[in-house]
């Protein structure tokens, strides 16, 4: 597990400052007053059921989604609105954008553009919206480039690559903005199995170099490795929280459990399948 009180100054102010968020679709209430703090260079995994409301919170965070109560901060600021005299103001679409800057979100899908080049994809924002010039965006995104292992791909197209590969893309692109927060939704869920390895060697890499880092993930190993704290969420609650050591470890919460079991009986199902011994 990595190391948070090293990271972190224990009086620091928390990066992230949810309070009471709430959100409902269509009537159906998907978070339901959520209070989390996350630390300046923790890293901390959110993990339950589909349906949990883990994916909403991440994108509420970063206002892909607009909260229907409670309020959430990012480094000080109020996601979302201004604060006057107690009422809130809904902030224009250019300010929101202003504060999306700051933080990195890699999807389960890789959202590269497919008419540019892996170079092009990683100088695009830098150089559109915060104005770099292109020298020093394309000198940056070749570093990240071998941060992310794909040193020698900066010439090549989205579908010249794996999908491991255009996920470790996507996570340089989003580093190119140099975010103060990243979010991570199910970054390996559509990739093959043996390419899962290969993003989460990049996630853990940037866990070590202290950014701080949301994971909503199913792989446990990395939740037990490398998550200060994990978070168990179902039905748009926070079940229980802490180290991974007591929440995976030993749960106290019969939902906690009934889903640790259900996700180590798959764990077990997929190494039998991978298993050419145990397939005779």
């Amino acid at each position: 597990m990595a190391d948070s009180t090293a990271r972190t100054g224990s009086d620091a102010a928390p990066l992230v400052h949810a309070v009471n968020v709430t959100k409902a679709f269509h009537g159906n209430e998907v978070l339901k007053g959520i209070d989390m703090d996350v630390a300046r260079g923790e890293v901390v995994v959110l993990l339950g059921p589909s349906g949990s409301g883990k994916t909403t919170f991440l994108r509420c965070i970063n206002q892909l989604e607009t909260i229907d109560g409670g309020r959430i901060w990012v480094d000080g600021d109020l996601m979302g609105y201004e604060d006057r005299g107690g009422v809130l103001h809904h902030l224009t679409d250019k300010q929101i954008a202003g504060q999306r800057r700051e933080i990195g979100m890699c999807f389960q899908r890789f959202n590269l553009f497919p008419h540019k080049t892996v170079l092009e994809n990683i100088i695009e924002a830098p150089t559109q919206v915060k104005g770099v010039s292109k020298a020093e965006a394309t000198a940056r995104a070749l570093e990240l480039l071998e941060q992310v292992g794909l040193s020698d791909k900066p010439a090549a197209y989205p579908s010249q690559l794996s999908g491991g590969q255009q996920q470790r893309v996507a996570i340089a692109r989003a580093l190119a903005m140099d975010p103060k927060l990243m979010l991570f939704d199910e970054p390996t869920s559509a990739l093959d199995p043996e390419l899962v390895g290969e993003v989460l060697k990049v996630m853990r890499d940037l866990a070590e170099g202290g950014m701080t880092m949301i994971v909503v993930t199913h792989e446990m190993g990395f939740a037990r490795e490398v998550a200060d704290r994990v978070v168990f969420m179902d039905a748009g609650v926070v079940v229980e929280q802490g180290p991974p050591s007591e929440v995976i470890g030993n749960p106290q919460h019969a939902r906690t459990r009934a889903f640790l079991s259900r996700m180590r009986q798959e764990e077990a199902a997929h190494a039998a399948a991978q298993d050419p011994i145990a397939q005779r």
